[in-house]
């Protein structure tokens, strides 16, 4: 009866540490699939936000100097 309890007992530390294990390995990939997702959004808004204000300058600077004739 001994065997069959302590047999038990360890089964079942056995499953709760491959459960701990398995979902501490899945959170920590699927935290940086996330934060490299964000990365790349980030620099990509970046670079939007640049072009934009590189763009309004190149017009505020032919409107302020007007080419000469």
């Amino acid at each position: 009866m001994t065997t069959v309890v302590v047999s038990l007992v360890v089964l079942a530390a056995l499953v709760l540490a491959v459960v701990g294990f398995v979902s501490r390995r899945d959170r920590d990939r699927l935290s940086s699939e996330v934060d490299s997702t964000a990365v790349r959004q980030a620099s990509a808004n970046q670079h939007q936000h640049e072009a934009e204000r590189h763009f309004g300058s190149g017009i505020a600077a032919r409107h302020h100097n007007p080419p000469s004739t």
